[in-house]
């Protein structure tokens, strides 16, 4: 009878070598596949439809790269995005700055935080009627998106513009009750931010968020009479997800997408020049 361990017998113990190297080569090969695997991840990303699904398309492209695939829900409803995050329905939005998110955050209790900066879009007084903000006459009508941080956004350019003044350390969230001065006798027309572009020819001016103003056909930058500064700016937009993915290595692949030259050259050219790239101004 042969001893299968008996060193007399190479034969033997080549094959049994054999079998233990091919099992560890085996082994190390299904460890690799699943390693490759897990860093792929289908991604479900939120954003506001219009001009952004072509920048996303770029993205996208971009995010393939790292193993990402992305797959984009496209709302029409700025209060949308947050809420399907929060339950779970998207693991990402970016549509929104932080005064926005802020004031969801106080209103719903999500726990939601930014990753990564996208671009800014300076809100823009925009009229038909004149052709300047020292054009507009005593008691004019402007309209203002009625969400808070629109809102306080649009009135804190009335005031940049000297239409208004508001009660000191008002912050980024005012109000039409928190108007101090109003010399020229404005009318605060509260919309909601989708129609109020749209009710232009009604009114002798309005505030108007940039990817509005493009769905509502108004005319960038001929229509414009205003404009809030860009430098500086808190209006910045930004990548959100839920608190406890804020250090998954998706994340930083999928910021690291975004924050690219080819998105940076897409914003631009699908808005026209209206929107520009945030990411490389410092935090304010």
């Amino acid at each position: 009878m042969f001893n299968s361990h008996d060193p007399a017998h190479p034969m033997k113990n080549s094959k049994l070598t054999t079998l233990i190297l091919t099992a560890l080569l085996l082994g190390l090969s299904l460890a690799t596949l699943q390693f490759a695997h897990a860093a792929e991840k289908t991604l479900r990303v939120g954003i506001m439809s219009g001009e952004d699904e072509d920048v996303w398309r770029v993205v996208a492209a971009n995010a393939a790269k790292h193993g990402l695939t992305i797959k984009v829900t496209a709302f029409s409803d700025y209060t949308q995005p947050n809420e399907a995050l929060s339950v779970h329905d998207l693991d990402a939005n970016s549509f929104q700055h932080k005064p926005y998110l802020d004031a969801q955050i106080k209103a719903r209790g999500y726990r939601i935080v930014p990753v990564g900066f996208t671009y800014v879009q300076p809100i823009g007084l925009y009229s038909r009627k004149v052709k300047s903000v020292a054009a507009l006459p005593d008691g004019a009508t402007i309209g203002v998106p009625n969400d808070p941080s629109n809102e306080g956004r649009s009135l804190l350019l009335l005031q940049a513009q000297g239409l208004i003044a508001l009660r000191a350390d008002v912050g980024l969230l005012p109000t039409a009750r928190d108007i101090a001065k109003n010399p020229k006798h404005i009318h605060i027309k509260e919309l909601d931010a989708g129609i109020v572009g749209r009710a232009i020819d009604d009114l002798d001016a309005a505030v108007v968020n940039t990817d509005w103003a493009v769905k509502s056909g108004i005319r960038i930058p001929d229509e414009r009479i205003a404009q809030e500064q860009v430098s500086g700016n808190p209006y910045r937009n930004f990548i959100a997800v839920n608190e406890k993915d804020a250090n998954a290595t998706w994340v930083h692949a999928l910021v690291e997408s975004y924050q690219q030259p080819n998105v940076a050259a897409e914003i631009q050219s699908v808005y026209h020049g209206a929107t520009l790239p945030a990411w490389n101004e410092p935090a304010h």
